[in-house]
């Protein structure tokens, strides 16, 4: 009479859990990048109305050295958030200097540089905003 076999063998169980292993062990750094890169979208985020306001303040003024502080923009600084600490306007450029807190896995060195390209009038407008800095190095924003 044959025997029937019910379960499973040793090496069939451990070749599951060394699969199981290598998936995690691609899985987890990639997932930590998601993570880290969904975290920094907050702190792009809080730049948007700065953005529109140096844009808006441009038409109107046509320097961009009377568009490059709060008092200029009729604005003030976003609020901190989570994962966002400040933002800085360099005078007479109008760039952007974005720091986040430190918070899963986002370091406050990881500052995020947006520079605007001012193309000369009439009308005077931005083309295109660069960014620069960390945040491009580590793969949280991509130009």
């Amino acid at each position: 009479m044959k025997r029937v076999q019910k379960g499973f063998t040793l090496i069939e169980l451990m070749i599951v859990v060394a699969i199981i292993g290598i998936l995690a062990a691609v899985a987890l750094p990639a997932y930590q990048r998601y993570i880290n890169r969904a975290a920094y979208s907050e702190v792009i985020a809080q730049a948007n109305p700065v953005k529109s306001a140096i844009s808006t303040c441009l038409d109107v003024q046509a320097d961009i050295k009377k568009c490059s502080a709060f008092a200029d923009l009729g604005i003030t600084s976003p609020a901190a958030t989570n994962a966002f600490k400040s933002l800085a306007i360099t005078a007479d450029t109008g760039v952007i200097t974005m720091t986040p807190n430190k918070f899963k896995g986002i370091e406050e060195a990881d500052t995020c540089v947006m520079t605007p390209t001012v193309v000369a009038g009439p009308p005077t407008s931005i083309s295109k905003w660069e960014y620069s800095g960390a945040c491009v190095t580590l793969g949280y924003v991509k130009n």
